[in-house]
Formats: structure tokens, C-alpha cells, sequence
């Protein structure tokens, strides 16, 4: 079993079926995660794969087993977000590997902190428009669904 299933909600782990039933496969702590301990996911587009660093976001949120505190635990955060994250990359490649556009970019804003993060992804990435598009939907897991459910199926 995947280590990270442990930190995920339920509407979390709806999601993650939701990838499994579009034909996504998911792994954890594979040698892209050694890019950076600040990278908690990939999707590997060629492979239909996303990446947990399950690792990354236990040694970023400091602990090593999933705890009960609520929705303030940062390994909780970081993994719940990764998942989300990849799972918007996910449904952006079943829309064609185009942008979702659930919502006018002009509504979408980042916090500051998601805008330094939005570089790094970038650098690998490529695609701006889509990082910036992962990191708005992370936080709302009900439209991630959504979206997963437009495109995927």
C-alpha cells in the first residue's frame, strides 16, 4: 500500500480513485522526487503516472507517521495539496493537455507563498498558464473532482 494514502481525506482518496478509473497510475518517492526536498509531486504525462514524494513532505512537515492534528498537520498539507495538484495536471492532459478553465484566470490570485513555488514548477514544467492553474484548483478539492470528472470521463 502507497504510505501517503494514510495522510489523504476522504474527498481525497475520491479523487485518487477517480485517477485510478481514468487510467492514471500513482507512485511514490521515485528518483524525480530527488529533484528537490521542496517537490511533493509530478505526473509523468507519457506514462499516464503521478508521483507522490511521500518522503519530501514528511521531511518537510517534520514527522514520519500520519498524526491527528486536523487540518493544520504539514505533511497532511503538503501530500493532500501534491495529489490535487497532479490530479489538475491529470485532468488538464485529458482535456488534450489544455487548461481546464473552470474559472475566469482574472478570479484565480495566489497567495505569495504559491508564487515562489510557481517558479520552481514552471522551471520543470514549462507551462506557467498550467502551474498557475494546479496551484488555484489545490485548494479546492471539490473542483479538482469536477474537473477530473469533465474531462476524464
Amino acid at each position: 500500500m502507497l504510505e501517503f494514502v494514510g495522510f489523504l481525506s476522504s474527498s481525497d482518496k475520491k479523487i485518487l480513485e477517480m485517477l485510478y478509473q481514468a487510467g492514471f497510475s500513482v507512485q511514490e518517492n521515485s528518483s524525480a522526487c530527488l529533484l528537490g526536498k521542496k517537490f511533493f509531486g509530478f505526473l509523468v504525462k507519457s506514462e499516464k503516472k503521478i508521483i507522490i514524494c511521500t518522503k519530501n513532505a514528511m521531511e518537510m512537515g517534520g514527522h514520519f507517521f500520519p498524526r491527528s492534528y486536523g487540518d493544520f498537520d504539514p505533511t497532511m498539507i503538503y501530500i493532500r495539496k501534491a495529489l490535487r495538484h497532479e490530479a489538475v495536471h491529470a485532468a488538464q492532459l485529458c482535456n488534450q493537455d489544455q487548461l481546464l478553465k473552470m474559472v475566469e484566470k482574472d478570479k484565480m490570485k495566489l497567495h505569495p507563498y504559491k508564487k515562489e513555488a510557481l517558479k520552481g514548477s514552471t522551471r520543470i514544467s514549462g507551462n506557467q498558464e498550467k502551474e498557475y492553474e494546479a496551484y488555484w484548483m489545490e485548494d479546492r478539492p471539490k473542483l479538482v473532482k469536477l474537473a477530473i470528472k469533465k474531462y476524464c470521463f
